[in-house]
């Protein structure tokens, strides 16, 4: 035991310095989506938090596989800093803004088509009007946000992950307080009710641009890469290169979060209250997970930059320690979870039938916690290493052929409700946990 704690105990610094400021960056910005849905339903009541629930059934798909392109950048600059190529570096840089300024364009374009068609999925009519002029707003803010994270993700792979917490974190503090009067008319701001809080989000994603933008042009610690900006060209093969690592990322988040959007569809089929409390629990829920993903983007770092120095044993050892600090953030989670499934609900909604649904809800979201946990770590760690189509399959098996079938199964054929649609979710993750894991250990052995 002791060798093993001295073995990884520098390795939990190392990891922990990477990944605090992007969880701290993740929370802010799920707690934006927090703050959205306990205002709406307290001041605008179930009808408009099942909206939401619609709403981001429909923006997360399109919204999480152009982020996973987006994260396609990473690894490439993190390789290109441990062959200490500056150059190569500001290339996939440049190449990069270009290809996620012109993603963001396209997702826009493709909400604004598909939510005429929203009216298709067998909603309640008041939900779906509810829900219009959310997904149109915040479907443009995807816009700013994609150009963010081109800058963003070219500050984590040169291992500086606390810009991006602390420009997220200022400008989801200004969502949090715009929110309340948009949403209620306060002062001398108009009652936009759900449109408020979508406004919120559109105003401070272009705030984030514009704050990450303007750190990396001025730091100085920038000021040797950006002598590259000039001779650095757009080509089609730099942005191939993202692509074969983001395509592939981006799908992987399709199918997991598409199969959570998918369970809030069945959910909807069920009913308004129990879609308000899925909604509840999926969005209490999406506060460990944003989390553990700080873990994830600081395994795709730490295996970009190993890979880059073709360290293969550190590698390993770095990969380790990251699924050991997953495993114990996501105890703590499923303990907070069931602990306090009665109380965290009571601050989204005071109907008692949606929190009795939700209540129940939080101990299967507790459960899930661990497989949730290590899939998403080991996803990040799969992406520093450049394996990303085998994952791909295992997240599309895992979600769409095991898990959403059993959610309609379970939930809808078996009529168990809410329940039986999240443990059809449970079952999902923990398959993609078990195969994830396998397949890195798989990866680094080949690797050695």
């Amino acid at each position: 035991m002791a060798y093993h704690w001295n073995t990884y105990k520098s390795q939990y610094g190392i990891s922990l310095k990477l990944a605090y400021p992007v969880m701290i960056g993740q929370l802010g910005q799920t707690l934006v989506s927090v703050a959205d849905s306990i205002m709406v339903g307290k001041f605008l009541g179930t009808i408009p938090l099942a909206a939401i629930s619609l709403a981001v059934s429909i923006l997360i798909i399109p919204m999480v596989f152009a982020i996973g392109v987006a994260y396609g950048l990473t690894p490439l600059v993190a390789g290109a800093d441990g062959k200490e190529d500056p150059a190569e570096a500001v290339n996939y840089f440049k190449n990069g803004l270009v290809l996620n300024s012109i993603l963001g364009l396209v997702v826009y374009g493709v909400l604004a088509l598909f939510a005429q068609f929203a009216h298709l999925l067998g909603q309640d009519v008041r939900v779906v009007e509810a829900s219009l002029p959310y997904i149109h707003l915040v479907g443009l803010s995807i816009v700013p946000m994609m150009s963010f994270f081109a800058f963003k993700q070219f500050a984590e792979g040169l291992s500086d992950t606390k810009a991006g917490m602390r420009v997220s974190l200022v400008a989801n503090l200004l969502n949090i307080l715009l929110n309340y009067p948009l949403i209620t008319g306060w002062g001398p701001f108009p009652e936009l009710g759900l449109a408020g809080a979508a406004l919120a989000t559109l105003s401070t994603r272009f705030l984030m641009l514009g704050g990450m933008a303007l750190y990396i042009r001025k730091h100085k610690k920038f000021e040797s890469y950006w002598s590259y900006w000039r001779s650095s060209q757009i080509s089609w093969k730099s942005i191939r290169d993202i692509l074969v690592i983001g395509v592939p990322s981006g799908l992987q988040y399709v199918f997991e979060a598409g199969a959570f959007a998918m369970s809030g569809v069945i959910v909807g089929m069920i009913g308004p209250v129990q879609q308000a409390a899925h909604q509840i629990a999926l969005n209490i829920a999406s506060v460990s997970y944003m989390m553990v993903s700080g873990i994830g983007a600081a395994a795709t770092i730490r295996m970009g930059n190993q890979l880059g120095k073709r360290d293969i044993p550190m590698l390993r050892t770095a990969g380790q320690s990251l699924f050991h600090l997953t495993l114990a953030m996501m105890v703590v989670t499923m303990c907070l979870f069931i602990g306090f499934r009665n109380i965290a609900p009571e601050f989204y909604s005071s109907d008692p039938e949606v929190l009795q649904y939700t209540a129940v809800l939080m101990i299967a979201a507790g459960i899930f916690q661990l497989p949730d946990g290590l899939q998403a770590t080991t996803l990040g760690a799969l992406r520093g290493v450049q394996d990303v189509n085998v994952p791909t399959i295992i997240a599309f098996i895992a979600y769409w052929v095991v898990a959403v079938p059993l959610c309609y199964y379970l939930g809808v054929v078996m009529a168990i409700g809410p329940l039986g649609v999240w443990i059809g979710l449970a079952i999902g993750l923990l398959l993609a946990a078990i195969a994830l894991y396998w397949r890195f250990q798989f990866k680094v052995r080949s690797l050695l």
